[in-house]
């Protein structure tokens, strides 16, 4: 095989001057990744522009830790005890399953752990990873993985993910060498029996634990190995290209490249692949695959459709849970290779929207398949997905298929873990906002910050510096694309106006403690959707039709369905087939309402934010095969009677309209 050439680049750090108040430096730019010929990297890689903290230097606070508390003391903390694909699995030493929902489930549930050190799903933690690592063979083959050529690979790669993230929380000395072994053994596989299928669509999976050890211990053979595995790997890069599935999949057709998680997983293989090519159309391609999957496919949600295949734009056709959590998951990964804070804003899209509207409000019922315009959840074998069953839309234990119950941990956890990175210029940037505690070192004195905030219902952000003695370094705050009219404000100083769509970059000498406010206007925004359809935001939230519901249990005679994880269907009780009274340049003027948060603020009865809309009920607009018929092409004509209509963030909802027909 041809060795590819690695030409020399360094993430370098764009930087546009502002004035700032007596004893700091405010920079706006953005932290992206860019060749510079005649500098390289120590190990041979191209450095990311944002490092990720060690599991554990971040703590949620606030809200969030509420959501993950929920989500550990439900499904997610109970998997292990009760449903066999985790209980009995033989990743753990039992005689369950042996590919992927073990290390799918252990990749969610090692993050969610430390960060609450909650200590009984650690100790049962431990146990799992030591019996990974116990019952690994000498040769490097972990116990589950079948001997011949039909064990698909993906699991591999997927297992080195969760034991990853282990030992960066605890620095287990075993795991540097067990994931050096699985990569020796795979490397000496896939040159009897190359890739296929899922390892095949998912090879670039495995180069997040190559580059890990081989950053540790730069052999030669580790790169070989990543070329290895692209040559036999698909080239989502020229797929996307050339881009070939510009319509909805035709029913019953299902195909690796048209999957719609596969897809979520490829947005990051060329930023990935960058590292190690150096090549700028690798570096620019993440940008553009995410165009093309708006264009298409695309939902107000910063999610695309795929039940399970791409769907087209249709807010009726369904997204599936696991491509939410991997397109975080690729977003988290695309902001610290890249830098670009455009990624983060559409991380916080995704995972403030699409990612808790697939739950029930308490975390023991998801959804595999979820709807922009979701008016009905209910077993119907006649719902218009492209190759998903009957029960894709209800909330409950395992609809449809069981890889989204297996998956769907990871999201809130990582997304935690990511809200804030380290940068070259050794500082701290704020990726994503949320409550929460850093503690980290920086030129080996500790320093704390604190983030107190009810973003994403609110509009500002207090962070509350603390430095055990004077220090200097940059803090960058990200600025939303969105958020035109930024301030940040520093007690005594000069209120600093910030650029959006970048990093705003304060510098100082930090001693004691000092608070920087920043507020994040929320003017609400109008977009054109499907049929001309409109859909609001404010901020990172998308606003819904608030619908009234009546949860009905079902499948209570099928096994493991007791009583707090049944499953369920849902009903409207409230119609829903409106017409939004509302222009475009009406909607800036909107006023929303705030109420407090509680302990579970992603629920329709306790929404922090809502907002009154008028409309006129459009009778033609009904039911077909379960779901809200196509989208009648605005502007409509409708006679009646224009009543008032309460929109609530759409991941507050479980039945909604999102995008709505506006009157003429």
């Amino acid at each position: 095989m041809k060795r590819i050439h690695l030409p020399t680049v360094l993430c370098c750090l764009m930087i546009g001057l502002t004035a700032c108040g007596s004893g700091s430096d405010n920079k706006g730019g953005r932290l992206m990744g860019e060749q510079n010929e005649g500098e390289q990297d120590r190990t041979g890689l191209r450095p990311l522009a944002l490092t990720p903290l060690s599991l554990g230097e971040i703590r949620p606070g606030g809200w969030l830790r509420n959501q993950l508390r929920l989500q550990l003391d439900s499904l997610s903390g109970s998997l292990d005890r009760f449903w066999p694909d985790i209980m009995n699995s033989a990743w753990f030493g039992g005689e369950g399953d042996g590919w992927e929902r073990g290390p799918y489930w252990l990749d969610g549930v090692v993050p969610l752990a430390f960060l609450l050190d909650d200590e009984p799903l650690l100790s049962r933690i431990r146990s799992y990873v030591d019996t990974i690592l116990t019952e690994q063979d000498e040769n490097g083959r972990f116990a589950p993985v079948g001997v011949d050529a039909r064990y698909d690979l993906w699991a591999v790669f997927l297992v080195l993910k969760p034991l990853i993230q282990y030992h960066d929380a605890t620095g287990d000395p075993r795991i540097p060498a067990s994931v050096e072994k699985a990569l020796r053994w795979v490397d000496d596989r896939i040159d009897r029996y190359p890739l296929f299928n899922w390892g095949q669509f998912r090879w670039f999976e495995s180069l997040p634990a190559i580059y890990w050890l081989y950053e540790r211990s730069p052999d030669r053979w580790l790169l070989d190995l990543a070329v290895k595995l692209q040559a036999q790997g698909f080239d989502w890069q020229d797929f996307y290209t050339r881009f070939p599935l510009t319509d909805p999949t035709s029913k019953g057709k299902w195909t690796y490249m048209g999957h719609v998680v596969n897809n979520a997983m490829a947005v990051k293989a060329p930023a990935l692949w960058w590292r190690l090519s150096g090549e700028e159309r690798d570096r620019t391609m993440a940008s553009e695959m995410i165009r093309t999957l708006d264009r298409y496919h695309g939902q107000v949600t910063g999610m695309f459709t795929g039940d399970e295949c791409f769907a087209g734009k249709n807010p009726s056709q369904g997204t599936e849970l696991c491509a939410v959590v991997e397109y975080m998951y690729s977003l988290e990964v695309l902001v610290s290779v890249l830098g670009d804070p455009a990624f983060a804003d559409r991380l916080e899209k995704v995972a403030f929207n699409a990612l808790p509207a697939t739950f029930s409000p308490d975390m023991w019922a998801h959804q595999y398949d979820q709807q922009v315009n979701q008016v009905l959840c209910s077993i119907d074998p006649d719902r218009n997905w492209t190759t998903n069953g009957p029960e894709s839309n209800l909330y409950g234990l395992e609809p449809n298929y069981g890889c989204c119950t297996a998956n769907f941990s990871q999201g809130w956890p990582k997304l935690a873990a990511n809200l804030w990175m380290k940068t070259a210029d050794g500082g701290l940037a704020a990726v994503v906002y949320a409550p929460c505690t850093v503690r980290t070192e920086i030129d080996g004195i500790p320093v704390e910050i604190d983030v107190e905030t009810d973003y994403p219902f609110r509009e500002t952000v207090k962070i509350h510096v603390r430095a055990d003695r004077a220090v200097r370094f940059p803090i960058h705050l990200r600025i939303p694309g969105w958020a035109d009219g930024s301030v940040i404000r520093m007690e005594g100083e000069k209120e600093i106006s910030a650029q959006t769509g970048t990093y705003s970059r304060i510098e100082r000498e930090w001693n004691g403690q000092e608070t920087l406010t920043l507020l994040l206007p929320m003017t609400p925004r109008a977009s054109r959707r499907f049929n001309n359809a409109l859909s609001i935001e404010r901020g990172p939230l998308v606003y819904a039709l608030k619908i009234g519901e009546e949860w009905k249990r079902v499948n209570a005679d099928k096994p493991h369905r007791e009583l707090p994880h049944g499953d369920w269907e849902v009903y409207p009780t409230s119609p829903w087939n409106y017409a939004l009274d509302l222009s475009e340049e009406d909607v800036a003027g909107l006023s929303f309402m705030e109420f407090p948060l509680g302990e579970m603020p992603f629920s329709p009865e306790n929404a922090p934010v809502s907002v009154a809309v008028k409309g006129i009920l459009l009778k033609d607009w009904r039911l077909v095969n379960g779901s809200a018929g196509e989208l009648p092409l605005s502007p409509v004509q409708a006679a009646g009677e224009t009543v008032d209509l309460v929109l609530i963030p759409y991941g507050c909802t479980n039945l909604r309209i999102g995008e709505f027909p506006t009157l003429k």
